[in-house]
């Protein structure tokens, strides 16, 4: 049995994301004690504009503007960048034009997601 079938789901804060993964805010500082009700792991934009929940935590690799894009249309306000991405300077000046929470993290997407599930986060699925 996993750790956390038993808890009900736990919610976690930006700023406990961010320490629990070694990340930093990048993007969105002020809203460091918003909660995260759920995470979902993907490079595959397309998975994610399918995702209608709320409170949720996109955990990806992928770095470019698309990203950004996608999460303003899927109503997704925070994004953990794994294995160290860059953030551009575009995709930042997108990001605070829509209020969204960028973090970076020096762990892969695995480990990322694994580390957040054991914590108690919730998937989507």
């Amino acid at each position: 049995m996993k750790k956390n079938e038993n808890r009900p789901g736990v919610t976690m804060k930006i700023n406990e994301v961010a320490k629990s993964l070694e990340a930093k805010i990048v993007c969105g500082e002020h809203r460091q004690e918003e909660v995260i009700e759920k995470g979902f792991s993907s490079d595959l934009m397309s998975d994610v504009l399918r995702i209608d929940t709320e409170h949720l935590l996109l955990i990806t690799g992928m770095a470019n503007l698309q990203t950004i894009r996608t999460a303003e249309m899927a109503d997704i306000s925070y994004i953990l960048f794994v294995r160290n991405k860059q953030i551009s300077d575009e995709m930042l000046e997108l990001a605070k034009e829509n209020d969204l929470v960028l973090l970076r993290c020096p762990y892969s997407l695995f480990r990322a997601s694994g580390l957040l599930f054991e914590a108690g986060l919730k998937p989507v699925y």
